[in-house]
Order: C-alpha cells, then structure tokens, then sequence
C-alpha cells in the first residue's frame, strides 16, 4: 500500500477516521529522510491495515508547527484518533516493526485515563500535551507494554 500525502485540509480526517496512523514528517534536503523513506514504505508494504503517511513539512509549516516538528525525519503514532508516539530521528525496520506492534497491541482505554483524556481530540498534531516515546531497549514511561506477549515492559 503506497503512503498517504497529508495536508492541513485532509489531517484531521484520515487520523480521526482510520484505527492507526503513521505520520512521517520529513523535508526534501534531510539526508535521514531520504534512508528512512523506503523503511516506511516497506512498513506500508507489510501493514496494510495501518495508514502510513507522510507530510512533507516545508510545503505544510502549518503542519509541522502545530506538532512541534523541529527535527527530520519525526514519525507520529496515531490510534484512535489519540497521538501515542512523537520523536525525531531515524528508525531501523525492526525499531519501526516494534514500535507498529506497540501501537497496534496497546490498552488505549489505559492509556486515555492514565494520561486523563477522555476522547480523541487529534485535530492537529500535537493536540494531546503528552507525547510518549520508545527507545531501544523497549517503551519508555507513558508507551507501555499492553496485550502482545512480545512486548517488552519498561
């Protein structure tokens, strides 16, 4: 399944209206961008259940400044229309892979009461304050290890 372009005009619809979505903020001179493009494309390859998108940040600044976007390539994770994941930096196939099945498995009703939202509010990126990370050895605090037994605790 190819990517999905987002703009400040279809943002908020393909979020609030699909299960998951992967948002790659990236700019056209970002070297890290360019490597981590076929790594995404691939992940939109092997998940087509899950929206992979992409935002090309120099035409959509808007964008970027409402997520706080200051650094390329920077993937957000959208589920349920509630961002769970936003970080800079590239991201290895199997860091990616986990990260999918980490949004994929979680308890999002836990992750709402435990970061007090109550509903989606995803209008913009960036709308939710909190805004968990995963590093390498597994989720840091807030991205906990829900329902997957493969899932590593933090």
């Amino acid at each position: 399944m190819p990517t999905t372009p987002l703009t400040q005009q279809n943002f908020q619809t393909v979020v609030a209206t699909n299960h998951i979505v992967l948002v790659d903020f990236w700019a056209t001179w970002c070297g890290w961008c360019t490597r981590f493009a076929p790594v995404f494309e691939e992940s939109a390859e092997l998940h087509r259940d899950i929206v992979h998108a992409t935002v090309e940040a120099e035409a959509e600044p808007a964008l970027a400044a409402a997520g706080q976007v200051d650094r390329y390539p920077w993937l957000m994770a959208f589920r349920e229309g509630t961002l769970v994941y936003s970080k800079s930096g590239f991201l290895p196939g199997d860091q990616l892979e986990e990260l999918v099945q980490q949004v994929r498995w979680m308890d999002i009703g836990e992750f709402r009461r435990e970061h007090g939202l109550q509903q989606p509010t995803a209008a913009v990126p960036g709308a939710q304050q909190h805004q968990p990370t995963v590093g390498r050895a597994g989720p840091a605090p807030g991205l906990q290890a829900y329902g997957w037994p493969g899932l590593r605790s933090a």
